[in-house]
């Protein structure tokens, strides 16, 4: 476990105190005048900053932000990164505005125990315009990933983009985190570790598309769950049929797709389809032409990647690639 303060605001103040003098800030748009310092070395940074408290568990770091004022300027922009950010309100927010690569994409406030999950690879800009307290999450693509493939579930293509929704289990996490983060030297490391279990089987199964089945008749046991799932990655781009996976599974054909539509939430043929979009998402970015994607991943064509693409994500390939193409420039900036 490493603890310390993110490096976007300087640390002032407890988070506590600032959210009991909200009503002070609104008046006057001033925070308190009495600072407490988190770390003694930070006693002489700006006070007009938010309030930041980190700490980091494996890959995932955990941050509380919180400030009470009006008038803050804008954050800089978020540094791009192969990770996923999921911020929890931990109070009543009033408003905001987020800029998504320059554009404004929102503008408005959140309520309490609402989520909002961006992901890093684009380059993010927000500026709170009242006060504020969140818990902000920050997952690497990479863990989630290992994660869902741990747990047997190699359909893993990342998490939708949301934006206040509300969401009692991320927000009682998010809770479960605050004494850990007020006194993290007394910070359990593996009471943090499940936590980040909690906080990735629900953000997969409730923004990832996963599926986790409850052990119950009707279903695939785990090996047939294992040897089904790494059967259909071995075969995204050959030809075979579903009666051969049946029997490989010891089971008959009809059995087989309703036992596999109550393990995974979806069928077999829709699981395929996923994954093979996931493939294509990688060779997108590596400037693979999409003609010659489509046909690498097992689809007919061009056009029937498209479909099945812009069904599944809800966008093109080509404005999947331009849009990350986007992104990209800063990212490599950041390497250099």
């Amino acid at each position: 476990m490493v603890v310390g303060s993110c490096s976007l605001y300087p640390v002032t103040d407890s988070c506590e105190s600032a959210a009991r003098s909200g009503r002070v800030a609104r008046q006057t748009g001033n925070r308190r005048p009495t600072p407490m310092a988190l770390h003694q070395e930070s006693n002489a940074v700006d006070s007009q900053g938010p309030i930041i408290r980190s700490i980091t568990s494996g890959d995932i770091s955990v941050t509380r932000v919180c400030s009470d004022r009006y008038d803050l300027k804008a954050a800089p922009a978020t540094p791009c990164a192969e990770a996923f950010s999921v911020i929890v309100q931990l109070r009543d927010f009033e408003a905001h505005r987020l800029w998504k690569a320059g554009k404004l994409v929102y503008e408005g406030g959140h309520s309490r125990a609402s989520l909002a999950i961006t992901d890093l690879r684009d380059r993010w800009q927000c500026h709170h315009l009242s006060p504020f307290d969140n818990i902000r999450f920050q997952i690497p693509f990479a863990r989630m990933s290992a994660f869902a493939k741990q747990a047997g579930r190699n359909e893993y293509l990342g998490l939708a983009s949301v934006q206040g929704r509300i969401d009692p289990v991320m927000y009682g996490l998010a809770q479960a985190l605050l004494p850990s983060l007020e006194s993290p030297e007394t910070a359990s490391s593996l009471f943090l570790e499940q936590i980040n279990l909690a906080v990735l089987a629900h953000l997969s199964q409730t923004y990832g598309g996963l599926h986790f089945p409850i052990g119950k008749k009707g279903t695939l046991a785990p090996w047939q769950e294992r040897l089904a799932t790494e059967f259909l990655a071995n075969h995204f781009n050959k030809p075979f049929s579903l009666g051969e996976l049946a029997r490989l599974c010891e089971l008959s054909r009809s059995y087989f797709n309703k036992a596999f539509k109550e393990s995974f939430g979806r069928t077999p043929s829709r699981w395929l389809s996923e994954y093979r979009t996931g493939r294509v998402k990688e060779l997108l970015l590596q400037d693979v032409p999409i003609a010659e994607a489509a046909i690498a991943c097992g689809f007919a064509d061009q056009s029937h990647l498209t479909r099945v693409f812009t069904g599944l994500t809800g966008e093109t390939p080509a404005r999947y690639r331009r849009k990350n193409r986007c992104a990209r420039p800063a990212m490599e900036q950041l390497s250099g």
